[in-house]
């Protein structure tokens, strides 16, 4: 009875330990490969140059992707103490997330909005989305430092801060799917592999456990209705109208 119990312990930290690695190597990888051409491998692609601002965004954004992969990996390979000290690291290293990934989107809105370019209404839009991640972003890293001591809460909230990050890795696929496509199509597709990563994510962690946990149940519900609810807000005139009032 002991032997069988300890069993399936084994393995549903097994499973548990291959999707969190599956899912941050997963992100490393869109990261790296949407963002090759204008800022990884940028010297061999001949694009534009980046100012400053973007550079450091860009710098801070891969260290947290990287630390994701360095954390669920350090828990397969069974260094929880090591995955707890570098964990204060993360926790500072998520400020700076914040911080830049909040400049970097207002900076952006508002220089497209005092210019009076074209793209003034659409950065209205992408910057009320993308406010709206990182408060999300922070809501579960302070969550999850929170629950630092129950590890099935922690790990589930982590993994929803890449849920957090996913919509604008997707929007600037470099493929013609998304390229070519209308800012209509591009929202309608983003929040489809939104939803299409998270209901991987939690169904298999749901069918293999039997259960939906509570952190999923909360966190993605509340993250993906107001995701949805804010894209569609955000559209109307009255908002777009209200945000580059401010921004300018």
């Amino acid at each position: 009875m002991i032997g069988g119990l300890e069993s399936i312990v084994r393995s549903s930290r097994r499973f548990d330990r291959r999707l969190y690695l599956g899912a941050s190597l997963f992100f490393f990888a869109l990261v790296f490969w949407t963002f090759a051409r204008t800022f990884y491998l940028k010297p061999f692609f001949g694009t534009p140059p980046l100012p400053a601002l973007l550079h450091i965004h860009g710098t801070v954004m891969t260290g947290w992707v990287v630390l994701l992969v360095a954390q669920t990996s350090l828990i397969a390979a069974h260094r929880v103490q090591w995955h707890r000290r570098l964990g204060v690291l993360g926790a500072l290293w998520a400020a700076l997330v914040v911080l830049y990934g909040s400049m970097t989107t207002v900076h952006a809105a508002a220089r497209e909005v005092r210019g009076h370019t074209d793209f003034a209404a659409s950065q209205v839009i992408i910057t009320s989305l993308d406010l709206l991640q990182m408060l999300f972003f922070a809501g579960f890293v302070a969550a999850a430092i929170w629950q630092r001591r129950r590890p099935d809460y922690h790990k589930r909230l982590m993994l929803l801060t890449i849920a957090c990050m996913l919509p604008d890795a997707l929007a600037r696929l470099p493929v013609s799917f998304m390229t070519q496509a209308t800012e209509t199509e591009l929202n309608l597709r983003i929040m489809v592999g939104l939803d299409l990563f998270i209901l991987t994510c939690v169904g298999l962690d749901t069918l293999w456990h039997r259960r939906l946990h509570p952190a999923f149940a909360w966190g993605a519900l509340l993250f993906v209705g107001a995701f949805h609810v804010t894209l569609y807000l955000t559209k109307t005139p009255a908002w777009i109208a209200f945000g580059e009032s401010l921004l300018s």
